[in-house]
């Protein structure tokens, strides 16, 4: 048997809120939403994004030296500079400093860091 990642999960104070953002944002399907936890699903399946509400969530820091944020998501998308504005649009805000022209770094509305950058580049 090999071991396979079947989802990530996000801390966030609001669940619900981040669901619809990320939803909206990849296109993903939301499978199971309540004010505790929340599930993403990608179209044709894969590895499922959660959300879990933590009492007293605190975002992470961009950038912080001592790495408290710990990972991010890179998203690769054809055209982005409108992504970005999609993003905005969506509750995103952006990020600074950024890190230079190829990459864009946004804060979801709990403020998780992701990265945007030209799927060509994958």
């Amino acid at each position: 048997m090999t071991t396979q990642l079947k989802m990530t999960t996000l801390d966030c104070s609001d669940p619900r809120a981040e669901a619809a953002f990320w939803s909206a944002l990849l296109g993903w399907d939301v499978v199971a939403v309540e004010d505790a936890y929340a599930m993403l699903v990608p179209p044709g399946g894969g590895p499922a994004l959660g959300f879990g509400k933590i009492e007293g969530y605190e975002p992470p820091g961009w950038p912080h030296a001592n790495g408290a944020k710990q990972f991010h998501l890179d998203l690769g998308c054809d055209d982005l500079a409108a992504e970005e504005d999609r993003a905005l649009a969506l509750g995103a805000t952006l990020a600074d400093p950024q890190p230079g022209e190829t990459w864009r770094v946004l804060l979801d509305p709990a403020g998780h860091p992701f990265c945007l950058t030209d799927a060509a580049r994958w």
